[in-house]
């Protein structure tokens, strides 16, 4: 991946659309993320602003995003200052990652102010800073850096704002000429003898090695010691940033075949050998760039603590089953006892209290060997029969508890392996859902929040995609959906998908008017959304609705089914992007 200087120029070109818009709400979904709904002059977007320090980015973007009861601090003071304001410019700041929004609106007082957004993306060190416009003050950042953080510059309320520190390079859309290029590229190299992209780099702001093995690829040289290679290189080189400076972008995604590894620049890469995905924006090229890795990567942090509380208990059970596997095993030695205690009852005229032991001929036995059976020297005789008597009951009756134990602990591994299965699947807004269950199971205690609760759906949402043959596929992502899904939203007729003996979701093609294709997608969505997402050949069941059924007692989300086919497919996750979905 690339999110250079350039890509950033190709984003503050499209925001362009953003200057005379209004900015209606501000969200912030979670620590590092704002989401700003612009409106106005023909636009109805959102843009999102992220200080992800792992994804950083700003585009437009048509994601669905959770937001938290309580805004936090920043977010209001966000809405404060900046909510009903007008964007006067969006503007790169050199051909560095970063962009300034400015902002104007009037307070309650009637007053003009100008503030401006500051978005820095620079991996760990990216924020987001509200500046006042005037002054140069800062309102606050999403990200606070104090002077023991960063001893350059201070991002706290109240501090003057300061650029990060400068590189010292060159625009590279600011080269006129061959002979001013030729200058500072021969200034690079003769620094260090390095490889020509490192050369371009090290020249030109804006410029990542990606984008500049390009220019170096295109040029179709790789010598950095002959003059001869300097005219190619600014042949390609002018070429590219002559189509920069006109905004001619061509945003594209390339998955590189030998090493799986995908890439993306507003430009194509032709140095890459690879399967090549171009887009119509920069913001969608980002958003189906970074939009599953950041959203995978927020759901794992908000979802943390339910993974690791899932997974203990799974392994609870596990070791739980370990330990009645044991007891099992010394259970099957009941029947010893009560022939111990019928010897004993049999012979007890031989033995008296005080003795320890006591060596018997062991009639049932066809040699008739003899077996010493150990006593406890304070009982009679009479009271040690009794006692392997009793020791006999007791592991006679724990032969059906423990095997009534292990059923129920299988249940259990079985239910939080679903559970895993889930939350490696689930989007933002099917988290607290999973909480929701786990609370209403009694696994977990309901979290107490501040602020006014808010008011639960009438039923959950469903993703539903829409089959080749134009027939909609429901898809459960969690038990709560499944169980909506299977038992109040399906009709008979239905048809309804899961693995086979796999933890997965509930998958059902509404209607009966379809074909082979859309049996055969919606086979690959109960594969693609099940633990055997990454095998091939998954067995998928699939019968009428009217066929399944919930036994009583059982956990949610679980069924029984029959009259049913098995069909094996493979999932195709290109093919499954391919079809529209919607929440709903």
């Amino acid at each position: 991946m690339a999110l250079d200087g350039m890509v950033v120029g190709a984003v503050a070109a499209e925001l362009q659309r953003c200057v005379g818009a209004r900015i209606h709400k501000i969200h912030q979904p979670t620590e590092h993320d704002l989401v700003l709904s612009v409106r106005g002059g023909g636009l109805n977007s959102k843009l999102l602003l992220s200080a992800n320090p792992t994804y950083p980015r700003t585009h437009f973007t048509s994601a669905t995003y959770v937001n938290p009861l309580e805004a936090p601090m920043f977010c209001m003071l966000m809405r404060k200052h900046c909510e009903g304001g007008v964007i006067e410019s969006v503007r790169q700041i050199g051909r560095e990652r970063i962009i300034h929004i400015d902002i104007r609106q009037r307070d309650e007082l009637g007053d003009l102010n100008f503030k401006t957004i500051v978005i820095e993306i620079m991996g760990r060190h990216s924020n987001i800073i509200l500046i006042d416009t005037a002054t140069g003050a800062i309102h606050d950042g999403i990200h606070h850096v104090t002077p023991a953080i960063s001893s350059f510059r201070i991002v706290m309320p109240g501090v003057a704002y300061a650029s990060p520190p400068d590189q010292g390079k060159i625009d590279p859309l600011a080269v006129a000429d061959e002979d001013q290029f030729r200058a500072l590229l021969t200034q690079s190299v003769e620094e260090a003898p390095i490889p020509l992209h490192q050369s371009l780099v090290g020249a030109f702001s804006g410029l990542s090695p990606l984008l500049a093995k390009e220019i170096v690829n295109r040029a179709k040289t790789q010598s950095s010691e002959e003059a001869a290679a300097i005219p190619p290189l600014w042949s390609s080189f002018s070429a590219l940033m002559d189509a920069f400076r006109e905004n001619r972008y061509e945003p594209v995604i390339v998955t590189d075949t030998t090493s799986g590894k995908a890439s993306f620049s507003v430009t194509q890469l032709t140095h890459i050998h690879g399967t090549s995905v171009s887009f119509g924006s920069v913001s969608e090229c980002l958003e189906a760039f970074y939009g599953d890795k950041a959203e995978r990567d927020t759901v794992k942090q908000r979802a943390a603590d339910l993974i690791r509380f899932v997974q203990n208990e799974k392994s609870k059970n596990t070791s739980k089953i370990k330990k009645l596997e044991d007891a099992l095993e010394e259970a099957k030695d009941a029947e010893k006892y009560r022939v111990l205690g019928e010897l004993l009852t049999a012979y007890m005229h031989q033995f008296n209290r005080g003795e320890e032991s006591i060596e018997l001929v062991n009639f049932y036995d066809e040699d008739q060997a003899t077996v010493k059976i150990a006593l406890d020297p304070q009982l009679t005789p009479s009271e040690n029969a009794q006692r392997y008597f009793r020791r006999y009951t007791k592991y006679r009756n724990s032969l059906t508890v423990v095997a009534q134990q292990m059923k129920l602990a299988e249940a259990e591994i079985t239910y939080f392996e679903t559970l895993i299965q889930q939350l490696n699947d689930a989007a933002l807004s099917d988290i607290e859902e999973i909480r929701e269950e786990l609370v209403q199971q009694g696994y977990l205690r309901e979290r107490k929040t501040r602020g006014p609760k808010r008011k639960k759906a009438q039923h959950p949402s469903l993703l539903c995609y829409t089959s080749s043959e134009n027939v909609p596929i429901y898809v459960g992502k969690n038990n709560m959906q499944n169980e909506y899904l299977t038992n109040r939203l399906a009709s008979p007729t239905d048809t309804w998908l899961h693995t086979k003996d796999i933890p997965g979701s509930h998958v059902v093609i509404r209607g009966g008017d379809f074909g082979d294709a859309t049996l055969e997608e919606a086979a690959m969505l109960a594969a693609h959304y099940s633990q055997a997402k990454d095998s091939s050949m998954v067995p998928v069941d699939y019968t009428f609705i009217r066929h399944v059924r919930k036994p009583s007692g059982a956990k949610p989300g679980f069924v029984i089914y029959d009259h049913q086919k098995t069909l094996f497919i493979t999932p195709d996750t290109n093919r499954l992007k391919a079809l529209p979905s919607v929440v709903k």
